[in-house]
């Protein structure tokens, strides 16, 4: 018998089994994957730590979250500036005064901000009711035409007027110089790659890998007093309610005999007829040396089951539906329902710490 059984070695369920471990509860992790780490694995090519599903950069303001996963990696100075490329011209991310100039020539705050307010009085936006909209309202019809429309268009698989209009909102705008995407205190890539740090939140804790929990449900569940499920919720149910919509994600990753392929970490796409989103070359996450380098392109796609469920689609239908579940989960006295897929809510690295060291606390692990 086991205090606590963890389904899944992501985040949410490293930091809950840390916790546990560290108050003297016995814990078991099962994975369905081969390797621990959730989607912030990293495996190693050509020297590279390369993230295998998808970009992970760190960052936060949360005081408690920092420290506390400062006792598993140390952090690098990585800033996340990324280049959105639109049909060969080169635009800097996030909308800055860098990307207002090239666009239009301005060389001031004021009149970058009195040209989004023109555009965005012409295109007769008063309350944003959609995506469009809204970035319209926040940087002007061009740079929404060029820079947002297309990208956005192909990760969500939906035109950006039927978009939720919140989607954008926290898409950083600066009227300075500034080409740090993340408004954070705290930046970086832990030193050595992501599964490093993983393993170190999981050092003494038993892990078994390669297990569908949903396949032996009943058998393991019988291990444990509690279990800590951070699966998707519907799966949990056998979809009896219907499924819930992600977008997945597919990557197509390869070495190339170059030290350096496009001169950072991540270029977006942002015209519709590129068929991926962006490219990622790992190495300058970690200001690599190496000869060779690593690059992935990123295709956005509508999820079905056997694929990796990414992104939550929360628009209203699926709320609603999520809202079911959630009421189904609350009958299951036995199981705490957390992290991304639990609680189908997109989740920066930082929530999902501070969301499961606070889970922790709440079951008296503090």
């Amino acid at each position: 018998m086991y205090d606590y059984l963890i389904v899944g070695s992501g985040l949410f369920g490293a930091v809950f089994a840390r916790q546990a471990a560290d108050h003297g509860k016995s814990v078991l992790v099962v994975e369905k994957r081969p390797n621990i780490g959730g989607n912030v694995y990293t495996e190693e090519i050509e020297g590279i730590n390369v993230h295998k599903y998808g970009a992970h950069i760190f960052h936060t303001n949360n005081e408690e979250v920092w420290n506390f996963i400062n006792r598993f990696a140390r952090f690098n100075r990585f800033t996340n500036s990324p280049v959105a490329n639109y049909k060969g011209e080169l635009y800097s991310l996030p909308f800055n005064m860098y990307t207002f100039n090239k666009m239009w020539g301005v060389i001031t705050p004021q009149q970058a901000q009195e040209k989004i307010r023109q555009q965005r009085e012409a295109a007769g936006i008063t309350e944003p009711k959609n995506l469009e909209e809204q970035a319209i309202s926040l940087v002007g019809t061009d740079i929404y035409e060029k820079l947002v429309k297309g990208y956005t268009q192909k990760q969500w698989g939906r035109p950006c007027t039927e978009l939720p209009a919140f989607i954008i909102r926290r898409l950083p705008v600066r009227f300075t110089f500034d080409n740090n995407y993340f408004n954070a205190l705290y930046q970086g890539i832990p030193m050595g790659g992501y599964t490093k740090m993983m393993e170190r939140l999981l050092e003494g804790i038993e892990v078994r890998l390669s297990i569908d929990y949903l396949e032996h449900k009943q058998e393991l569940d019988a291990l444990a007093d509690r279990v800590i499920y951070t699966g998707p919720i519907d799966a949990y149910f056998h979809y009896q309610l219907g499924n819930l919509a992600y977008r997945s994600v597919r990557f197509e990753t390869e070495v190339l005999d170059m030290p350096n392929f496009q001169g950072n970490a991540a270029v977006n796409y942002t015209d519709a007829d590129t068929p991926w989103t962006r490219i990622i070359e790992h190495k300058w996450f970690e200001f690599g040396t190496q000869e060779k380098t690593v690059i992935s392109r990123e295709y956005s796609a509508e999820w079905k089951p056997g694929d990796e469920p990414y992104y939550p689609v929360n628009d209203e239908q699926n709320t609603a539906l999520y809202n079911l579940y959630r009421q189904l989960a609350q009958t299951q006295e036995k199981v705490l329902f957390g992290g991304r897929l639990a609680e189908y809510k997109y989740y920066d690295m930082d929530a999902v710490i501070a969301s499961a060291l606070d889970a922790a606390r709440k079951e008296g692990l503090d």
